[in-house]
């Protein structure tokens, strides 16, 4: 078969590595210090892969790589080669009777308190298998989807506007918060309007907790008073408690993430129900590795999770 111009001059799969390694990091010392290579090692590397292919993979606009349209292009088509080789070595360890590769997996925010819980069994049954694990808020982990980088996804909102196989997990109630002291801790069925008066501290724009929130509110005619947007479940519950203002979090990042100081408060039309969902691409090929996890997770008991959301958890009302 005579090879093509372009398969025969690419010389080397490190070279697309390389590349995508600057795509993923924004800049070569950055894809350098994650390669354990030098600067000019990697410059060196992607000069050859330009040459090769004829045209410029990317452009320099001050301190950000501005990728071209061909730099792209040898990207998407990096992935899907290097997923091939990847594939391949999954099968030639099933065909040896281990389950070995890596299973990549981009979580949102919230999700980091439980899914660890879920990997250390299957990290513990499947030894040879190593774990990616990207966190970041929902856009964020969109970007990585849409860029096909992990075999799977978790969300409480997943984009309806993608192609997507969606497994529904667990529930995630998002609760109303305040600290211990504050006036309406010991107070019953208040009124969605006198919560949504009191000073809030919000994610930020992009997170699905902040998603299901606005939609929320916008659907009972109330509009929350924001005092600070702050981009961690952790610093909105640290401002909580030093009397900053009320919240509305998740059960889970209180449960898994600690939880003194702070009273879940009893508010008309709250929790906020919603629902964990792990998704994946539909038109992405599942590699072995990701089979295995999704048979893992329906041979597992995941009710020690559903126990850690009950109202309880929380320090108690007086």
């Amino acid at each position: 078969m005579q090879k093509s111009r372009l398969h025969a001059h690419i010389g080397t799969l490190r070279q697309l590595e390389i590349l995508l390694a600057v795509e993923q990091q924004g800049s070569i010392t950055a894809a350098a210090e994650q390669l354990h290579l030098t600067q000019p090692t990697v410059s060196i590397q992607l000069k050859k892969l330009a040459e090769a292919i004829g045209l410029p993979l990317y452009d320099q606009l001050g301190r950000r790589l501005v990728f071209t349209e061909a730099g792209r292009a040898v990207c998407e088509s990096a992935r899907e080669v290097l997923a091939c080789f990847e594939r391949l070595d999954m099968t030639l360890a099933d065909l040896k009777g281990v389950k070995a590769g890596t299973l990549r997996l981009a979580v949102v925010t919230t999700s980091k308190y439980f899914i660890p819980h879920l990997l250390g069994g299957f990290c513990q049954r499947y030894p040879e298998i190593e774990i990616v694990f990207k966190v970041g808020n929902r856009q964020q982990i969109i970007e990585r989807m849409d860029s096909g980088l992990d075999d799977f996804y978790v969300f409480s909102h997943p984009p309806s506007e993608r192609e997507l196989e969606l497994r529904e997990f667990l529930p995630n109630p998002l609760v109303a918060i305040a600290a211990t002291g504050h006036p309406l801790a010991d107070q019953r069925q208040i009124p969605l309007a006198t919560f949504a008066a009191e000073p809030f501290l919000m994610r930020e724009a992009g997170s699905g907790t902040r998603h299901a929130i606005e939609r929320h509110l916008a659907q009972q005619g109330e509009k929350l008073n924001v005092r600070m947007t702050i981009e961690s479940n952790e610093a909105i519950k640290h401002a909580v408690m030093s009397g900053l203002g009320v919240s509305l979090l998740s059960r889970h990042s209180l449960a898994f993430g600690g939880r003194s100081g702070l009273v879940e408060l009893d508010v008309d039309t709250l929790p906020i129900e919603t629902k964990w969902y792990l998704a994946s691409l539909r038109h992405k090929k599942m590699s072995i590795v990701g089979r295995a996890f999704l048979d893992f997770l329906s041979d597992s008991d995941i009710s020690y999770l559903l126990a850690e959301l009950a109202p309880q958890q929380l320090e108690s009302r007086p």
